[in-house]
């Protein structure tokens, strides 16, 4: 009795559990924009003119900015020189050049980067994400190969490691980056999404 009761308190937490962590990190990111940017307008607006819910369309607004400014070639060069700054400086080069990292490997990119592929070796495939196929960018005792950077990420989140591999031993799969990410890092208990 106590199994079964024990069985079904897991199945409500682990369904509950995403639900409320997505909820939870919408709602920080809404009431830290509104704290941050609602900080800034009470200096510049009238207190009159100061709504509650303002500074989060202010951060919005802002975001959306600064990605239509991205696209122009002065800001993107002004935006790197910045950069180069950042990662001279000591530990926070590390850190910044951690996150950016992460973020650049989700950004949307130009076909056959971050494309979902099937890794052989040894008999086994394994799910993975090529991170990058440009030659210049690859470090120079890498280049001049016929090999790709894949990225294989390791069951319920606990990382992945990088392998410099053939393109032989890798074959394109039919998956959103979504799907296959979802289905490693559950270890395929989720299956593929019907949709």
């Amino acid at each position: 009795m106590f199994k079964a009761i024990s069985k079904i308190l897991l199945t409500g937490f682990l369904t509950l559990f995403p639900v409320i962590l997505t909820i939870y990190l919408l709602y920080w990111v809404a009431v830290t924009s509104e704290e941050i940017m609602g900080t800034a307008l009470r200096w510049v607006l009238p207190h009159a003119s100061y709504f509650p819910g303002l500074g989060m369309i202010a951060g919005l607004i802002v975001i959306f900015a600064v990605g239509l400014l991205m696209k122009a070639i002065i800001v993107r060069q002004l935006f790197a020189f910045g950069e180069a700054i950042l990662l001279r400086l000591p530990l926070i080069k590390t850190i910044y050049r951690a996150m950016k990292d992460l973020f650049d490997f989700f950004k949307p990119k130009d076909e056959g980067l971050g494309e979902v592929v099937s890794v052989t070796y040894n008999g086994m495939e394994m799910i993975g994400f090529i991170t990058q196929t440009d030659q210049q960018k690859l470090p120079e005792s890498f280049r001049k190969q016929d090999k790709v950077l894949v990225y294989i990420p390791m069951s319920y989140m606990i990382g992945g490691f990088t392998i410099f591999i053939p393109r032989a031993h890798v074959r394109p799969l039919n998956m959103s980056m979504d799907e296959a990410m979802r289905f490693a890092l559950t270890a395929g208990i989720t299956g593929k999404n019907k949709e």
